[in-house]
């Protein structure tokens, strides 16, 4: 067969297996959503990408598509189902918001995303006279706003904090400051994360709600706007709080309760933002194809480009589902999910950025265009490091993992049962979303046990080679040594290290989180086993594994020839046809 029939073949192929990806239907809110926002690449498109090009650079909130998804009630997915909204699952959530985040990553984080990260807190530990009150500002189109405690490697959004004493008749006197609070001028209430104990230990922090309306004492000062190198469409401002005084009903939880409240609420933007980061680079990932393959024969690349745009699209599946992973456990393993939670938003943005990289050498000079073909890819570069708070981010991520994986190393790893195959059934039924099973501790370490389980069922792989199938069993086998070592890594140090920051304890979590991207995508490609999907097919898996193998320094098979064409055939196909760039294949608008 040539070069040309066997492309075709594989072309084909995809096609085929495309009818069993269309049976997993879009949420109804989210294909809503893709036809309101209509042709992206439209020019008179309001809420297309020139439109939002032209208001990032001029330092602008794109009011006519905030309008828009005001008339749509986007504020109401943030609400739970009890509380009169539409949140369900967290999963459906990302999918709902992919079309905002497809588009522009300040509108999604501008217009609402952020005021489910503050109110988190409130339907985790709130009573329900504060969930319902939270509930209506947001059903009624309004904002919440967290103002964050401060944290090492602190950037302007995490850096000051509040101070909340003790007031006479059992309230609180609220004061601070900080630099950068996202929609500080239009927030109807704020969650702060204030100090009311001295120290560094997990009873410094309280939780308390300011707003909505003017407080009984004090004074709320909303500062000038603060410029950020990305995410220009969104609104960071300062916030100065004097003398607030705040009655005892404004404390959430119990007093001392705020760094808990925080790791259990914050595996909710750990999953999530990376769930609809991605769509961004979905959206790019398309305009290198199309430059790719603009006036080329049959609209194929050149061969220099077959493996870029092929590995970025397994990287896109992997961290699909990673993030789907995670989404998933939430619901279904709430009490075991935060681990999971903290390896996704440690792994992710590193592994997109590195993509973002790849594809600027196939967009080459395209890259620094302004227009709508193109110009999203620059925007994308300079928001996606606010969107995970940079450096700051990944130290919360390690604030999580390091202190735990020395003991779950000894006590877990080949241990742990697995896990339900439901958690890697992307769009299956979910079990309702309770915020208030969240927890941030456990004895079992999901992803691990997952990971051995489809390894130890791919079996030994074969001496002699072999096809995909044949690469996908001795990249799993390598997974599982990699984890064999990392336990003997974790056993070899000494305990007064266990759970230092040292360089050591951070190196090891990276690899760690790699190999939880392993079994997520492991556990994803066995789920689709037997479903005609493009996704039960073990080229995706093996690229992507291939990659995260790379990035490891772990060995990597030879991989067979039929894996980059499949993967490429696929990613070739989706872009002509108009569908997403991720586990679930649904139709675009343009």
């Amino acid at each position: 067969m040539t070069a040309s029939a066997d492309a075709a073949a594989c072309a084909a192929s995809a096609t085929i297996r495309r009818s069993a990806l269309r049976d997993t239907a879009e949420p109804g809110r989210a294909a809503e959503l893709e036809a309101a926002l209509g042709d992206p690449f439209a020019p008179g498109n309001p809420h297309g990408y020139l439109a939002l090009l032209r208001a990032d650079e001029a330092r602008e909130v794109p009011e006519a598509t905030e309008a828009l998804l005001a008339r749509a009630g986007l504020g109401a997915e943030f609400v739970p189902h009890d509380l009169g909204g539409r949140l369900t699952d967290l999963e459906r959530l990302a999918r709902v918001l992919r079309p905002v985040f497809r588009r522009d990553l300040a509108l999604g984080y501008g217009f609402g995303i952020t005021s489910l990260f503050a109110a988190s807190s409130v339907w985790t530990a709130g009573d329900q006279s504060q969930r319902q009150m939270l509930a209506r500002v947001l059903l009624d189109g309004g904002r919440v706003s967290i103002v964050h405690r401060e944290v090492a490697h602190a950037n302007a959004i995490l850096r000051r904090e509040l101070t909340a004493d003790r007031a006479p008749g059992g309230g609180f006197l609220l004061n601070g400051r900080k630099d950068a609070v996202i929609n500080a001028h239009r927030a109807e209430a704020f969650v702060t994360h204030a100090r009311t104990a001295p120290g560094h230990g997990s009873g410094s922090h309280s939780v308390l709600l300011l707003g909505p309306g003017p407080p009984a004492a004090g004074q709320v000062r909303r500062l000038a706007r603060v410029e950020t190198p990305g995410m220009r469409g969104a609104w960071f401002g300062g916030l100065e709080i004097d003398g607030v005084a705040l009655p005892r009903t404004a404390l959430v939880g119990s007093a001392g309760d705020g760094v808990s409240l925080a790791l259990r609420s914050f595996q909710i933007s750990h999953c999530l933002v990376p769930g609809t980061v991605l769509a961004g680079v979905g959206s790019v990932l398309r305009q290198a194809v199309r430059s790719a393959t603009e006036n080329r024969p049959g609209g194929q690349p050149a061969p220099r480009w077959h493996r870029t745009l092929a590995g970025v699209f397994a990287d896109l599946l992997a961290c699909d589902a990673m993030a789907v992973t995670g989404l998933r456990a939430l619901s279904l393993l709430p009490q075991d999910a935060y681990l999971l939670a903290a390896a996704v938003k440690y792994m992710m943005p590193d592994l997109l950025r590195e993509d973002l990289e790849e594809l600027a050498t196939v967009l080459g000079a395209r890259g620094y265009d302004r227009g709508p073909l193109y110009g999203g890819f620059q925007k994308l570069a300079r928001d996606l490091p606010v969107a995970g708070l940079g450096h700051a981010g990944t130290a919360i991520c390690q604030a999580v993992l390091v202190p735990q994986l020395p003991a779950l190393a000894r006590t877990a790893w080949f241990r742990t049962r697995e896990p339900p195959p439901e958690l890697f059934t992307p769009g299956a039924p979910l079990p309702r979303f309770d915020h208030r099973k969240l927890a941030h501790s456990g004895t079992d370490d999901l992803l691990t046990a997952a990971l051995i389980g489809v390894a130890g069922r791919l079996g030994a792989p074969s001496p002699h080679g072999g096809g995909p199938a044949a690469a996908l069993a001795e990249l799993a086998q390598t997974f599982v040594g990699e984890l064999r070592a990392l336990r003997a890594q974790y056993a070899a140090l000494p305990a007064a290290r266990e759970a230092a920051f040292d360089p050591q304890g951070c190196a090891l979590a990276e690899r760690y989180a790699l190999v939880m991207a392993a079994a997520a995508c492991l556990g994803v490609w066995e789920g689709q086993r037997g479903s005609g999907s493009f996704l039960e097919d073990p080229a995706w898996a093996v690229l992507a594994l291939s990659r995260i193998a790379v990035r490891l320094g772990a060995p990597v098979p030879r991989l067979p020839d039929a894996v980059v064409r499949t993967v490429l055939a696929e990613v070739l196909d989706r872009c002509r046809a108009g569908r997403s760039l991720d586990l679930y294949a649904t139709e675009l608008a343009g």
